[in-house]
């Protein structure tokens, strides 16, 4: 039998993937209160419960998005720490995970693609600090490599990490869009490819 705590992050996680779904189809302005609850299949009470308003909903979804995406990213990087791996390899692992995640959400990375680019929102400072969460992440791996020695210490961490993750944000959306036949394991290749700067081929 679920906790009262329990039955309340299930609401939640329902209205999160109506809003997403719903938003990522016809944009935020267009989505109302009571699509998002028929959606869910909760009364519309059950979302003022749980949440403000609509742009609380929203933003709420943002930090349990980037928030599941950061989680996941850091679980690659401790893995393959744990597992003796390099730096080099704690970045593929993150780079797989990202993948992992986009092809699992795609319409919350269509959404947290889409916002970034947006600046009157009332949500935006809440989306800079959950994004750099995610990019602090990489940040960290980065960091340790310089150290050990096995980056350049002439790399701009903090730019590089923004690079990595956008490459893998901008690579899985035009997969997921334009190229949908391919696997998950050919696009992670690819970018295998690029982290390891195998793309200018042998010399």
């Amino acid at each position: 039998m679920k906790s009262s705590t329990g039955r309340r992050a299930a609401t939640k996680q329902k209205l999160y993937e109506a809003a997403v779904t719903l938003i990522a189809e016809q944009g935020f302005s267009a989505t109302t209160v009571d699509e998002i609850a028929e959606r869910a299949g909760v009364a519309k009470g059950t979302v003022y419960y749980n949440f403000a308003s609509k742009s609380v909903l929203f933003e709420e979804l943002l930090r349990h998005g980037v928030g599941l995406l950061t989680a996941s990213l850091r679980e690659a990087a401790e893995v393959t720490a744990r597992r003796g791996g390099s730096r080099v390899d704690a970045l593929d692992a993150m780079i797989r995970a990202g993948l992992v995640f986009i092809h699992r959400y795609p319409a919350f990375t269509q959404l947290y693609v889409a916002e970034l680019w947006r600046t009157n929102r009332a949500w935006q400072e809440t989306l800079m600090v959950v994004r750099q969460e995610a990019v602090a992440v990489v940040e960290g791996v980065l960091r340790d490599g310089v150290e050990a020695g096995e980056f350049s210490d002439e790399i701009d961490v903090s730019l590089t990490a923004a690079a990595l993750v956008g490459m893998v944000l901008v690579a899985a959306l035009d997969w997921l869009s334009f190229q949908p036949e391919r696997s998950l394991d050919d696009v992670h290749g690819a970018l295998s490819l690029l982290l390891q700067g195998r793309v200018a081929g042998r010399r």
